[in-house]
């Protein structure tokens, strides 16, 4: 099975394909420039160097939240527009996800995105076989209430994301040596990712209706928010 991931969750723009357990190809650039301009060009220069067509894929796995807003939308469009076009199936994978995979093998993993205003995106996985499985979350959490949540139930963790180097010395404050940083070059997604996690669901059967799949942004957007303030 040859799967296109696409990851548009973070600063990073990544996208990957693997056959079966091997990643056939990876590009990842984090620019100061937006994911509409990066992604599809991105692609087009993936597939150019692997010699194949999007209608080589057997299916697209892509990020779906949380994460930026306007970022998700550019990466749902285009390969919900893949799915459109070749016919073949797609899958939503969880943005908090791909990041805990970074930490592959360790078995407690705390991802966490900065969402601003002292508070992440979070979720606290270990690990079962292969599998991600939460303990909780997704959620959007104050920092401090995860701090509270980590100092209650574990003994030992890895916090990786651009939230830990956020937010790095409120959690050394709060938790000292129970906690592990992930090294920096860990801390943002990788398509790679995307791909092995929308494999094994794709592998089970498992995929999403194009036409009704959506971001999980789990929040408002400041423009909803604002709104809802001057009501």
């Amino acid at each position: 099975m040859k799967i296109l991931g696409l990851d548009t969750s973070t600063m990073m723009t990544t996208c990957a394909v693997m056959e079966d357990e091997s990643l056939l190809g990876e590009f990842s650039l984090s620019l100061d420039m937006s994911h509409s301009e990066a992604l599809v060009p991105m692609i087009g220069e993936l597939m150019d160097n692997l010699e194949m067509r999007i209608s080589d894929m057997d299916g697209f796995a892509v990020s779906k939240g949380p994460g930026s807003f306007t970022g998700l939308r550019i990466g749902l469009a285009t390969a919900k527009g893949f799915a459109h076009v070749t016919g073949k199936p797609i899958v939503g994978v969880s943005s908090l996800e791909v990041l805990a995979d970074n930490m592959y093998g360790h078995e407690i993993v705390v991802p966490m995105m900065d969402a601003r205003r002292d508070r992440v995106f979070t979720a606290i996985y270990t690990m079962e076989g292969d599998r991600w499985i939460p303990l909780l979350g997704p959620d959007a959490l104050p920092v401090e209430e995860l701090i509270k949540i980590i100092k209650r139930d574990h003994e030992r963790i890895v916090l990786v994301g651009d939230g830990a180097v956020r937010y790095r010395n409120e959690f050394v404050e709060g938790l000292g040596n129970r906690i592990l940083f992930a090294p920096g070059s860990l801390n943002l997604s990788r398509a790679a990712s995307v791909c092995r996690l929308g494999m094994a669901k794709l592998a089970e059967g498992r995929s999403d209706d194009m036409f009704t799949m959506a971001p999980e942004y789990l929040r408002d957007s400041q423009a909803q928010r604002m709104q809802k303030k001057k009501r």
